[in-house]
């Protein structure tokens, strides 16, 4: 039986790497919030009692279905608010856009110069921006895998799926990424 105390530390330890999964996913920082606190509470009431060992899987799975369900309901959305805009006058439309992703926020190192820390922020913010380009499910994998470094079992049963495909889609991610990324001028 777990005590609250370690419950709270694991939620504070997960929370900024979810939060920005999230974000990757959904792209809407106000829903990703959403999405996190929701699979937080889920864990909580449903599966605070299990061993700690146990909850960072489950909070893996928890999350993506979260994700997966928010995408359900925009799609639903949708197509009811589709509907409506048929009753709309011509002309009008929706002047809302979707928020940027969060920039990575990364202190410079000791000794760093301004040239340095500069060059380090715009690779990190091409990485992020190139993450956010992939397939869903390739960004799923590849955050799973290579972010929250769980195995490809661990990863295959977050995301739903067989091992291999967890592995199509990590390779296909890696491969993606490399190449907008060599096209951009970074080098690893």
């Amino acid at each position: 039986m777990a005590s609250d105390s370690e419950l709270n530390a694991f939620l504070k330890s997960v929370e900024a790497r979810a939060f920005k999964r999230a974000v990757y996913a959904v792209r809407d920082q106000d829903a990703a919030l959403d999405i996190v606190q929701d699979t937080m509470i889920r864990l909580a009431q449903s599966y605070g009692h299990h061993a700690p060992a146990e909850w960072p899987m489950l909070f893996q799975r928890i999350l993506s279905n979260a994700i997966m369900d928010w995408f359900r309901r925009q799609k639903v959305r949708r197509s009811v608010m589709l509907n409506f805009t048929d009753l709309e006058a011509p002309g009008e439309e929706d002047g809302s856009t979707a928020d940027l992703l969060e920039t990575l926020m990364t202190g410079g190192a000791e000794g760093e110069s301004a040239a340095e820390a500069f060059s380090r922020t715009e690779t990190l913010e091409a990485i992020e921006e190139e993450l956010g380009r992939l397939p869903h499910r390739q960004r799923e994998a590849f955050l799973l895998r290579y972010w929250e470094e769980l195995d490809l079992a661990e990863t295959a049963e977050a995301m739903g799926c067989s091992e291999g495909s967890v592995k199509t889609h990590c390779w296909r991610a890696v491969q993606a990424l490399a190449k907008a990324l060599k096209l951009r001028g970074v080098s690893p």
